[in-house]
């Protein structure tokens, strides 16, 4: 499949699963959504009587404890129902990302290995560290503060006049703690394989930095390592092209199934939020361009311009590790040496997330002006202190910005309960969160090659791994 079919093809699956999607929410899933809003709303009419009872011993309140308890049931099996018709399309996406993370482990593995081992010694690999560290850093309190500006100007909380969810209510999103026993446990692996097997990007970059640094250093013995990883890195990019040519139906499945499960309805409920934080990304896209440009000049346009096609799978998969092996063979092909690619690239993926840290600043702040807690600049700035520290390296986790926002607003007396408002419109905002993380992450590793001067001018040949 050429590259420029594979824009063609991407973009029309991307159309063709909204209409999909419409159409099977309206004639299949409408029925099963209704069932699960009228579960909804008697639950909580019933945690509201439960709540007002002053007597938990009487058969009135035993009789509401039982509707309830009847009430999830049928929500439950509702919730079942509707995944179970949503089946045939997730199973596309399903297949797809799979074997995308199939490959991610290894090709960082490798990639990083043969591209330390080249760069030679740690003097060298502690510059471009510090480099790619400090445009992360800024990147991110970019982001961060982006975030906090723009909601605070569009007050998005205030306007909507959405039904708040009761704040004794809990959550089925588990809180991430700010500990550093955690923190050190998930950057440091106990075992490779598990790494491996986990896709622990963090720990994998930890491990291959001591592999390829040990490599270089035993001189010619280690060529025949090096040799072998290059190898074994380019059959995996060769693996990488074939898969890719299931990325439309991917693209398909996973859109069709978002818009069949929560219907356009819910873009018009949510059309204020959505849209300001669309824009706000918008406003991010450009100054993250414009942050490039200063560096790389007018090829800062080619580089975006060849990054369309991963980006567009981030988009559709809700996932920029969906991308990661596209944009890692295209920043080769932009001209940017595998040493730094393999190097940077892995590293972004857990500590330049630039879409999601602002989706956590915007989000939290919408969920305090929903309560209408007013919180002054200092408690907004802890707050975004907060959020820089608990982000990094949970780049693997389910619903990792949610993981993050539970843990961080709870710190600020926000109900936790008023996740409820994004539980379901967080598929449609990981979607520009998630292609924001890739250009981010793109332009991160050729902003640094340009600082090093391994960029050069002309990219290599096109003709591999398609």
């Amino acid at each position: 499949m050429q590259k420029s079919k594979l824009t063609l093809y991407i973009f029309i699956a991307l159309v063709l699963g909204v209409i999909a999607g419409y159409a099977y929410n309206a004639t299949v899933i409408n029925n099963i959504n209704t069932s699960i809003s009228t579960a909804e709303v008697k639950i909580k009419t019933l945690d509201q009587q439960i709540t007002a009872s002053t007597d938990t011993t009487t058969i009135a309140f035993k009789a509401l404890k039982t509707e309830r308890a009847a009430q999830a049931t049928i929500r439950k099996d509702a919730d079942k129902a509707r995944e179970g018709k949503l089946e045939i399309f997730t199973i596309l996406s399903k297949m797809f990302l799979n074997l995308i993370k199939m490959i991610v482990a290894p090709l960082v593995f490798t990639t990083l290995v043969v591209g330390v081992a080249k760069v030679g010694d740690i003097k060298s690999v502690g510059r471009i560290g510090g480099k790619t560290l400090l445009w992360f850093l800024s990147a991110t309190l970019v982001s961060l503060l982006l975030g906090m500006m723009l909601v605070n100007f569009f007050k998005p909380g205030e306007a909507m006049h959405l039904p708040l969810p009761d704040s004794h209510l809990g959550i089925d999103i588990a809180k991430t703690s700010i500990s550093l026993v955690n923190f050190v446990d998930h950057v440091f692996p106990k075992s490779f394989v598990e790494a491996m097997a986990n896709n622990e990007i963090l720990q994998i970059v930890v491990f291959a930095l001591f592999f390829g640094v040990a490599t270089a250093a035993i001189g010619d013995k280690g060529e025949v390592v090096i040799k072998a990883m290059d190898a074994i890195a380019h059959v995996i990019l060769k693996i990488t092209g074939y898969v890719m040519q299931l990325a439309p139906l991917a693209v398909f499945g996973a859109i069709t199934a978002i818009i069949a499960k929560q219907g356009l309805g819910i873009l018009k409920t949510y059309a204020i939020f959505i849209s300001e934080f669309y824009f706000s990304l918008i406003l991010l896209w450009l100054v993250i361009v414009l942050a490039g440009f200063t560096v790389l000049k007018g090829r800062v346009f080619k580089l975006v311009s060849r990054i369309k096609d991963a980006i567009l799978i981030a988009f559709s998969t809700s996932t920029s590790e969906a991308a990661y092996p596209k944009v890692l063979l295209e920043l080769e092909r932009f001209g940017c040496k595998d040493k730094i690619v393999s190097f940077v690239l892995p590293l972004g993926y857990s500590f330049n997330l630039d879409g999601s840290m602002m989706y956590m600043t915007f989000a939290s702040l919408f969920l305090a002006q929903s309560y209408n807690i007013h919180l002054s600049f200092q408690q907004q700035l802890s707050m975004l202190l907060v959020l820089m520290i608990t982000s990094k390296g949970i780049a693997g986790v389910p619903r990792a910005s949610l993981v993050v926002i539970a843990g961080t607003i709870s710190m600020f007396n926000i109900p936790e309960a008023g996740l409820a408002l994004l539980i379901g419109i967080d598929p449609l905002l990981d979607m520009g969160r998630s292609a924001t993380n890739v250009l981010g992450n793109a332009m991160a590793t050729a902003v640094v090659s340009k600082w090093e001067g391994e960029l050069s001018n002309e990219g290599v040949s096109e003709g591999v791994n398609e």
